[in-house]
């Protein structure tokens, strides 16, 4: 979390409600919960307004006056918008530009251009994870279901063993690396500090997508043998433009806002002295919306006027961008909210209590949480939120290197098995020509792959960090 959102947080608390015992607020946990997964899985309700009635509902369950409750939500709402919205805001805005000027495909074409047979499942999963540090995992499948599509065909390889790593990009990026919305709120609702999150991010990502994605994608093909749909190759975004950006300025600006933030982070903990001007000076072009903010104004030129787009064409651009994040920014304020009602109603108190006694690690218990919750409502941004809500008092003793640990065990977590109540299951399901059986699998199980490896990569780093 930032400086700025820190202050904002203790400047205007929710007014504290009393705590009531620990096993009113343990049924009042679970009513919470069970109401957002019945909304959301049977009644089939935006989890915005599940989690807005879910945390109404905990607060009356655990005893709370009404007007107090609504003040715990709002205030927990208002302060994560402040806090993440305007960086989901700009990554949502960089992304569109990637995809909109080609530069996305630039980056596709040139890679798989110098990549041979064998070597084609360790391009694509490069290919998703660089396009999937600033897109939504959504928009990454779009753009890369085409070129996994016509790889896969022209190049006579399985589907799974190039579908596979494209998945395993985009998933472990979407989980486990900010500025995605998941790693993002987390890291607010702990405390954890946002450059050395990304930096052990980063390097838990990186061994994850190789085991879950060239790796397991050998084991997916013997599995499941499917043929590349014809119908459901759809056009390229940069199919009709007459130039795209050059591969050298797309990498170097979807790469300048991480390299700036983990500037921040190394000069932090070398110097370690808030007068350093060096240091001043990273802290301000590294914090999360300075950085992104560089990346989105230098997009607009190494991205947008490099594809021919004018004035009005950029405005458009920006325009479309932020349309699809309204949903998003919504969810995560409402989690924010959801998770403030627990701290005020005492959940976060109860916890620390319980976990006092028990052996199992904070890690793991936070990863558990989340994988709960993601399986009850198919929803990874809810999960991670709803975990960090539940976790986030064991990070109060914790050092920052373990608090940035815990976000990556919430964001493993909510990854885990997607099945038929995620939608990225059918989109995987329907792009790929698969049945049920074979998306459960392929894409479940590779799901799945991705949560317990991260967990263990996280438990490793805990023992030495």
């Amino acid at each position: 979390m930032s400086t700025l959102s820190v202050e904002m947080l203790a400047a205007a608390p929710a007014e504290p409600i009393t705590s009531a015992g620990h096993a009113q607020l343990g049924i009042a946990v679970l009513v919470g919960i069970a109401v957002i997964v019945l909304l959301i899985t049977r009644l089939k309700l935006h989890a915005f307004l599940s989690l807005t009635i879910g945390s109404l509902v905990l607060g009356a369950v655990a005893g709370a006056p009404l007007d107090k409750a609504i003040a715990s939500f709002t205030t927990g709402l208002g302060a994560t918008v402040a806090g993440v919205g305007v960086l989901i805001a700009l990554g949502a805005i960089l992304g569109k530009l990637l995809a909109d000027s080609g530069g996305a495909d630039q980056i596709v074409d040139t890679i798989l251009a110098k990549a041979g047979p064998r070597s084609m499942p360790w391009a694509i999963v490069l290919i998703a994870s660089v396009i999937g540090l600033p897109l939504f995992f959504e928009v990454g499948i779009v753009l890369l279901i085409p070129v996994v599509l016509l790889v896969a065909k022209r190049g006579n390889h399985s589907l799974m063993r190039i579908g596979i790593p494209a998945l395993a990009g985009l998933s472990v990026m979407h989980g486990l690396v900010p500025p995605h919305p998941g790693p993002l709120a987390t890291i607010d609702a702990i405390g954890a500090n946002l450059g050395v999150t990304l930096a052990l991010g980063v390097l838990i990502a990186v061994p994850t997508a190789v085991i879950a994605g060239p790796l397991f994608s050998r084991l997916a093909a013997r599995w499941v043998d499917v043929t590349p749909p014809e119908k459901l190759i759809p056009q390229r975004p940069s199919a009709e433009l007459e130039r795209r950006p050059s591969f050298a300025a797309t990498v170097a600006t979807v790469m300048l806002p991480v390299v700036l933030m983990l500037a921040k982070a190394l000069v932090d903990i070398v110097v370690d002295d808030p007068e350093n001007h060096v240091q001043r000076v990273t802290d301000v072009i590294g914090s999360p919306l300075i950085a992104l903010l560089a990346a989105v104004l230098v997009g607009l030129f190494t991205l947008g006027r490099a594809a021919g787009f004018g004035r009005d064409r950029l405005a458009v651009t920006v325009e479309k961008s932020l349309v699809p994040i309204a949903g998003i920014l919504l969810i995560v304020g409402a989690g924010g909210g959801f998770k403030q009602t627990l701290i005020d109603v005492g959940v976060g108190r109860m916890i620390l209590d319980f976990s006092k006694d028990w052996s199992v690690s904070a890690l793991l218990l936070a990863w558990l949480i989340a994988v709960a919750i993601r399986l009850a409502t198919g929803s990874a941004t809810v999960a991670t939120i709803s975990a960090a809500g539940l976790v986030a008092p064991l990070a109060a003793d914790m050092s920052t290197t373990h608090a940035a640990l815990l976000v990556l065990a919430v964001g493993g977590g909510s990854l885990f098995f997607s099945h038929v109540n995620d939608a990225g299951f059918w989109m995987v399901k329907e792009y790929f020509g698969m049945d049920v059986g074979q998306t459960v699998k392929t894409w479940s199980l590779m799901e799945t792959v991705i949560s317990v490896v991260s967990l263990v990569f996280v438990l490793l780093l805990s023992l030495v960090l």
